[in-house]
């Protein structure tokens, strides 16, 4: 297979790129300054896209590729990929399900505590030589604290069973009731927000769930709520966000996602009632191995004309 032409979408995990070199003739597309020129040489060797929760494959790059057979992303997530222009072209696409799902929800559990019990900010605390001065001061308390998922999928699902361990009630908003759910479900995001101390977005970035977590959302959380994202930084209107914690309307936030990555609006910097991480809730070595082996046993299969492991398109 190594005359197969793959298009890396943006750098990514080395294993991964390594066993692509390896098995296939790769083209990282980072390294053509100039794409148009790179598509006009070699659109018609390329048969596969590579691609992850930064880059994938949209219309202008599905359309300037006629050979285009199979976009398997490194990522749970769709929100870079043009599925109808993929389902119109009869091109597959995978991505990564369940491989990350334990980590990205230990993630969330982490953020939780972090922002209640402030373990960023205790931590500078002792490193500054501040505790010499006195105690820190009281945080608090996660145990008991009411939790609201928007999105019951995997990653949802199993947010809600580590929160369960903390004698957390847990209650969730998606598209239908679940059936095998005992959570209490509400029809709203806002019926939800009102519910709840905490509120977690686990769920898929569409254009409907764009933004829905707006002012009039994160003014029901309220000045003693926390918001959690480990989904994607579209799902909240961050300007809004950033008002809402700056003016204390909100308590405090755990944020892994923003909506212009790498950038981070740089308020959030100056306040001590958020936490922020660089998208890593899928970071570790053992899920980005697990979430590599899906990408390239998704390739082998399709050009060995068998079942995908996990097809989407």
């Amino acid at each position: 297979m190594e005359s197969i032409g793959v298009l890396l979408a943006c750098p990514m995990n080395t294993y991964l790129e390594e066993e692509l070199t390896k098995r296939y003739n790769l083209f990282h597309f980072s390294n053509f300054p100039d794409r148009t020129q790179f598509l006009s040489q070699h659109a018609n060797s390329i048969r596969a896209v590579v691609g992850n929760a930064f880059a994938g494959a949209d219309a202008s790059l599905i359309d300037a590729l006629p050979k285009l057979e199979i976009v398997s992303s490194f990522s749970v997530g769709l929100d870079k990929i043009d599925l109808g222009k993929c389902k119109e072209r009869g091109i597959k696409v995978t991505n990564t399900p369940d491989v990350l799902t334990d980590d990205v929800a230990d993630l969330a559990i982490g953020l939780m505590l972090a922002v209640l019990r402030r373990i960023p900010q205790c931590d500078l605390y002792v490193r500054n030589g501040l505790w010499k001065k006195g105690d820190f001061r009281l945080t608090t308390r996660f145990s008991g604290k009411r939790v609201g998922i928007i999105g019951l999928g995997r990653i949802g699902a199993a947010v809600a069973k580590r929160a369960e361990a903390f004698d957390c009630p847990i209650s969730y908003y998606s598209r239908s009731k679940k059936a095998d759910s005992n959570y209490t479900y509400y029809p709203s995001v806002i019926e939800l927000v009102s519910n709840c101390d905490i509120l977690v977005v686990a769920c898929a970035l569409t254009e409907e769930t764009r933004h829905i977590v707006n002012r009039e959302v994160l003014d029901a959380l309220g000045p003693k709520g926390v918001l959690i994202n480990i989904g994607r930084g579209p799902h909240v209107d961050e300007p809004e966000l950033v008002k809402a914690l700056s003016d204390g309307r909100l308590g405090g936030a755990g944020l892994d996602v923003f909506a212009n990555e790498p950038h981070v609006p740089e308020e959030l910097f100056k306040l001590d009632n958020v936490v922020l991480l660089p998208h890593v809730a899928s970071g570790t070595e053992e899920t980005r191995t697990d979430m590599a082996n899906l990408v390239l046993g998704n390739l082998e299969a399709h050009f060995n004309g068998k079942p995908l492991l996990t097809p989407v398109v």
